[in-house]
């Protein structure tokens, strides 16, 4: 990757833009590739200058305050971090910034694919990306493969190019940010799910799903397409690009051929001529939920097209715990059993949550307000079971505001502004037995950097 890189860029000027956690590895493969050559970093963050990654660095020039997009377009090469809205450096007449040209911006994924994507299965949708990518991850390294895991699960794939042999596979999550300007597809490439989600960083719903398209956009006949077929705006989108390369849809009603799906109780796996059953459904399995057999066929299908036997890929399923934050058992506390799905962003992944788990009493929902549409939601929590409605913020008002008018008498409604203030209604409305399940449906932001620390917060105050 660097003697790539030290090849392409060495008469181009570089600026970086966005100093994050990738925008840091980008920092250091640049200049392990050009230790003398004058570089920039552009941050609306003007603290970025005392990052001790960067001090003492005396050929950098920084680019920070509120106009720093506007003082970047003099540069060659624009190496764009995932949280800088692409359209806002493109798009003519955007209030104050630059329109700049579209061959001059890429970002660490394009460059990295440019290098290593014959080695990459990546792996994007709106929900179950990283438990997908971490099943695929663990299913290869149970069957000996050498595998590394990267990408918006939190691992720039740049930390890892010192450990890539000529037969690692590196499987790369892959949000739209990333995927919004890519020029290189991966030779695996897996899409999920397409639901509302990021609408504050789009200018539409459609430019969403065409940057989450990009996965299969560039690939060639020799490579691997593995899809949902039962999300019929996956399929519609992938249309025009299924006889373009191989492709291995998987689907919880139908039988594609070849492709996944389900058979008398098994997920079975066939190639266009032979089906093979490669995993027994446990009802006592690690990943509940029918949207986790979603995710379990995907991973089944990019395992055999890997060439791992069924009986490893089963040992890998059995073995596989999932992921922090998503349907995570935190415990029985005063005979209440407790369970952490802080990553449910978007309503879909509450409603799977909620039918998941055994007993829901107490749902905590809300957050950060993004203009989701929570009519669906709304609908789906007055039908159900759920007593007790804990609404937390501005995306609990609006839900709540969707639920007026319906027949609650069965039900408590509880508004609260601060998230802590969960656990006392919580401790107290659930009944003896029963489940609370925390499943926002809803981002963060309000009180909380990310939904990582808003689940250890809400396990912190249960196990209090």
């Amino acid at each position: 990757m660097v003697d790539y890189i030290r090849e392409k860029f060495a008469e181009k000027s570089v600026v970086l833009l966005g100093f994050g956690r990738e925008g840091q590895a980008s920092y250091h493969v640049f200049r392990q590739a050009f230790p003398l050559k004058r570089l920039a970093i552009a941050d609306a963050n003007q603290a970025i200058a005392q990052n001790p990654v960067i001090l003492g660095d005396m050929h950098l020039d920084l680019i920070t305050g509120e106009d720093y997009l506007e003082r970047i377009r003099g540069y060659d090469l624009i190496v764009r971090s995932p949280g800088i809205p692409f359209w806002q450096l493109t798009t003519p007449g955007y209030p104050g910034q630059p329109v700049i040209a579209r061959d001059h911006i890429t970002s660490q994924t394009d460059l990295f694919l440019r290098r290593y994507a014959k080695q990459v299965v990546g792996v994007t949708g709106t929900k179950g990306k990283s438990t997908t990518s971490s099943l695929i991850h663990h299913i290869l390294k149970t069957a000996g493969k050498e595998a590394i895991l990267a990408g918006n699960i939190g691992n720039p794939v740049f930390h890892f190019i010192d450990l890539i042999g000529q037969d690692t596979i590196i499987i790369f999550e892959l949000s739209s940010h990333q995927l919004e300007y890519i020029t290189v597809a991966p030779h695996v490439s897996v899409l999920l799910n397409l639901y509302q989600e990021h609408l504050d960083a789009y200018r539409s719903y459609t430019d969403y799903q065409l940057a989450k398209v990009n996965i299969t956009r560039y690939q060639h006949e020799e490579d691997y397409l593995v899809f949902n077929m039962d999300d019929d705006l996956v399929a519609n989108h992938l249309k025009p690009f299924e006889q373009m390369r191989k492709t291995f849809p998987f689907s919880m009603v139908g039988k594609p051929q070849p492709g996944g799906f389900i058979r008398d109780g098994n997920v079975c796996f066939s190639d266009g001529e032979n089906t093979i059953p490669v995993w027994k459904i446990h009802q006592d399995r690690f990943l509940r939920g029918e949207h986790n057999l979603k995710n379990i066929l995907a991973a089944v299908n990019v395992s055999m097209i890997l060439g791992v036997g069924p009986e490893l890929i089963e040992e890998g399923i059995a073995t596989f715990k999932g992921l922090e934050h998503r349907l995570e058992y935190v415990g029985e506390f005063g005979r209440i059993h407790f369970y952490n799905d802080s990553i449910a962003t978007i309503p879909e992944a509450c409603m799977e949550a909620v039918k998941a788990i055994p007993k829901v009493d107490t749902l905590i929902v809300g957050g950060f307000d993004r203009g989701i549409d929570y009519t669906g939601l709304a609908e789906f929590l007055n039908t159900s079971n759920v007593r007790n409605l804990i609404l937390v913020g501005a995306a609990g008002k609006r839900i709540g505001e969707h639920l007026e008018g319906s027949d609650l008498r069965e039900k408590n409604i509880f508004f609260i502004d601060r998230f802590d203030d969960f656990r006392e209604i919580a401790i107290r409305e659930t009944r003896a037995g029963y489940a609370c399940l925390l499943s926002p449906a809803a981002a963060s932001y309000d009180e909380f950097k990310n939904f990582e620390e808003r689940g250890k917060r809400f396990r912190e105050l249960v196990r209090q």
